[in-house]
């Protein structure tokens, strides 16, 4: 093989390699930044608010009977969601302009899922059986307490990242209901 066409096959394979590992900023940022909005419902009323009035389902066998979820499916469905989020953070590359980004949302959701899997399985069951409401309301401003201020933190950590990138890579977006996508 000539030299000539061994570096144009080196080059071909070196295109294919990296074309299956390019990811868009776009797609960095909503797996990183904006699925993180599906679990900021802890740090507020948001997640209580949802136990108290749960979403409905299908009944099984029903194509329209609705039936009221559990709250352990409720919750179920956001450690679901989260643990996909996390297999797709860890595929994502991590290069100087995503890796702090990437960890920061890794951290953020670990954070939350360990929260969801005891305190709000707990928080859940609770609601499930019937636990009186002063017992739900305690449980439920204890999980607040505890867990809201290092949450904030995380959460305030990955926005200020998310809209740097956001900016360096001309991804539109809507920061609050008042925004300018710039903002």
């Amino acid at each position: 093989m000539s030299v000539k066409k061994a570096f144009i096959l080196f080059l071909l394979t070196c295109q294919v390699l990296t074309a299956c590992n390019l990811v868009s900023p776009e797609m960095n940022f909503d797996i990183a930044v904006l699925n993180c909005n599906m679990i900021t419902g802890i740090s507020g009323d948001g997640l209580m608010n949802e136990l108290e009035s749960p979403s409905a389902k299908l009944a099984e066998g029903s194509k329209t009977q609705v039936v009221a979820m559990t709250r352990k499916e409720t919750i179920d469905l956001k450690i679901h969601f989260i643990e996909e989020n996390l297999k797709k953070l860890n595929k994502l590359i991590k290069t100087e302009d995503t890796k702090e980004m990437i960890q920061t949302s890794t951290s953020l959701n670990e954070y939350v899922l360990a929260i969801y899997k005891n305190e709000y399985s707990e928080l859940a069951k609770m609601y499930d059986e019937g636990a009186p409401r002063e017992q739900i309301q305690l449980k439920g401003q204890s999980i607040h307490d505890k867990y809201n201020t290092k949450f904030e933190e995380l959460f305030e950590k990955l926005t200020t990242l998310g809209k740097a990138y956001a900016k360096k890579h001309n991804i539109a977006v809507k920061w609050g209901i008042n925004s300018s996508p710039a903002n």
